[in-house]
């Protein structure tokens, strides 16, 4: 098997119109349509799928892993999305090769500030 690209990645929700404004106005991502029970969003390279897992009678639990937004500057993305109210957890980190802040969407799944800052 050979794997070409991730197309999207799937983000439990439980208010669609509540993360439509959170992924829509706040992280300003092109809506691309709008779906069954949910959205996709454009986020770079990758579609990000809201969707409520109970329309299909599944569990809502959300992603504690995180999707890496990649950002030109994080101090300045954070600034920006602090001044819209977005609450971070902790202080923004230098791992010695790039930026991270992270901090969650109203449904608890996790989202990162990245910036690769040191050459591959």
């Amino acid at each position: 098997m050979k794997v070409e690209r991730v197309d999207f990645v799937s983000v439990p929700i439980q208010d669609i119109e509540r993360a439509k404004r959170f992924y829509g106005e706040t992280l300003e991502l092109e809506l691309e349509r709008d779906t069954r029970g949910g959205a996709e969003y454009r986020a770079g390279q990758v579609t990000l799928a809201l969707w409520d897992p109970t329309t299909i009678g599944r569990e809502f639990k959300p992603v504690p892993s995180g999707v890496a937004l990649r950002v030109a500057d994080v101090a300045a993305a954070r600034a920006e999305l602090e001044a819209k109210g977005v609450e971070f957890h902790g202080e923004t980190f230098d791992t010695g090769v790039c930026h991270i802040a992270s901090f969650s969407d109203p449904d608890g799944n996790a989202l990162i500030l990245h910036r690769r800052y040191a050459p591959l």
